[in-house]
């Protein structure tokens, strides 16, 4: 049996190739929309993809799944579960096979047994495994994907907060609970391999630890220690991460079938030009990829700041409009990978290109800067009113203390709350490091407030030089 996992950091996204050598036959389970990376490793393994399968509609990421069906012909083994609603629409229109409780099917001698495991969604399934090409008859691992982490299990309630469906977060948790059951009757051997790690917003305390056991998972995860349902249903709901706006829109292309990647335009590569760039402002939404501290110093007006680091899809998808056309100033080395990490959230109307070299035309009145400011700069006037403190952090992170008479708003909801804050006001925007309070500080001199700055080092150099915090 050949098994290969795939990691993305940057959406905390995990999927596996599991190829039976015998057979020379492969599946891949909850693949990325990047097909390209299981391509080669089955290829380089002497091993042909014919089956892609899914535990759940995904939410947080567009599925490879109808490009591994298009490209490739593989068969799609999905989720007939959680009625009619949760069906894949795109599946009839190529090879594929709908999934019950209990159902098997086989890759070459690789069987695959369908548990369904509703809670984080209605329609999920997990995958026992066994290797038939090996003298045991047991199950060696489960593919779990967002119904049990390591450490933790799939939230309940993005169903009901980012899909509007009403009433639905305390059902799926009773469904998760009674899963869980289900989950703690199976061999503690059994290795267990889940669909997300650290930083995923599918869960609230997700491990870093790539895979466990089910043993493991029983002594150590919180919810499988909990034996009351009801208590159970107000931990897990308890506490959960704000849901990114853009993952409704995630899961009803995941159901209707994702554009091909081969369907998407290329975006035009233009010549370092200003004015281009102003022209750009007024079409759609102009990103700067810059470090916030480059982009502080010298941009074009109405352009946003994004950096391209780890978390740069995650507020690509909470901050740029999906119906609206994207530019880029990126480097000639990143954009390729800036382009896929977009494509990865289906941000595909990419329309052109520009190196942020435009930034460094020597003199031009056409560019502007926005102010820095130290904790040790601002207390004086945040103390005396001048400056009016807007907080863009996390809600857990904002509980834990916050500077006194600051104003919470997370960065990911400003775009539709910006007309809560003040336009003849100097305002100061903190988060916890700088970095996202930076993204915030673009957002809102692109919407034409003026008068902001960003605080450098954010919360934690405010709480480390001993100022009041307001708890």
């Amino acid at each position: 049996m050949l098994l290969k996992f795939f990691y993305d950091d940057k959406l905390a996204q995990a999927s596996y190739l599991v190829g039976c050598q015998a057979a020379g036959e492969a599946i891949v389970i909850d693949p990325a929309r990047d097909i390209e990376q299981y391509v080669q490793t089955a290829k380089a393994n002497g091993v042909q993809i014919v089956g892609v399968t899914e535990t759940h509609i995904h939410a947080d990421f567009l599925s490879g799944a109808r490009e591994l069906a298009a490209r490739l012909g593989a068969v799609l083994y999905l989720t007939d579960e959680g009625g009619p609603q949760w069906r894949y629409a795109y599946a009839a229109g190529y090879s594929h096979r709908l999934l019950k409780d209990g159902d098997t099917f086989q890759i070459g001698k690789l069987a695959f047994e369908v548990l369904h495991t509703p809670g984080h969604t209605p329609e999920h399934i997990a995958l026992l495994l066994t290797d038939g090409g090996s003298p045991a008859n047991e199950p060696i691992g489960i593919f779990t994907g967002d119904f049990v982490f390591v450490g933790d299990v799939g939230r309940p309630d993005l169903l009901e907060k980012a899909a509007n469906v009403s009433g639905s977060a305390e059902e799926l948790a009773r469904q998760m609970f009674h899963s869980l059951t289900r989950f703690k009757q199976l061999p503690d051997y059994l290795q267990v391999w889940p669909g997300h790690g650290a930083g995923s917003a599918c869960g609230k305390a997700i491990g870093a630890v790539q895979s466990s056991t089910v043993g493991y998972e029983k002594r150590t995860n919180w919810a499988l220690q909990h034996e009351n349902e009801q208590e159970f249903v107000q931990s897990l709901l308890a506490g959960q991460p704000e849901p990114p706006t853009y993952f409704a829109t995630m899961k009803h292309w995941n159901k209707v079938g994702p554009r091909l990647v081969q369907q998407i335009a290329a975006p035009v590569h233009a010549e370092a030009s200003i004015s281009v760039v102003e022209a750009w402002t007024k079409r759609g939404v102009v990103v700067d990829t810059r470090p916030p501290g480059l982009f502080a110093k010298k941009h074009v007006p109405g352009v946003i700041n994004l950096p391209y680091d780890k978390s740069f899809p995650t507020w690509a998808g909470w901050l740029l409009d999906y119906e609206r056309p994207v530019y880029l100033l990126a480097d000639q080395q990143s954009v390729s990978a800036v382009l896929k990490d977009l494509q990865s959230i289906g941000l595909d109307q990419v329309a052109g290109v520009m190196d942020p070299a435009v930034c460094e035309l020597a003199c031009d009145s056409r560019l502007e800067s926005y102010a820095e400011i130290t904790p040790g700069e601002a207390r004086e006037q945040v103390q005396a009113g001048q400056l009016y403190v807007l907080d863009v952090r996390y809600q857990k992170e904002w509980e834990a203390g916050a500077i006194p008479g600051a104003k919470h708003i997370m960065l990911g909801y400003l775009p539709e709350r910006m007309q809560e804050l003040p336009r003849d006001t100097p305002i100061l925007v903190q988060c916890k490091s700088g970095r996202r309070s930076a993204v915030a500080v673009s957002l809102l001199r692109a919407n034409g407030f003026s008068r902001v700055q960003n605080l450098l080092g954010g919360f934690d150099e405010w709480a480390r030089q001993g100022f009041p915090i307001a708890r």
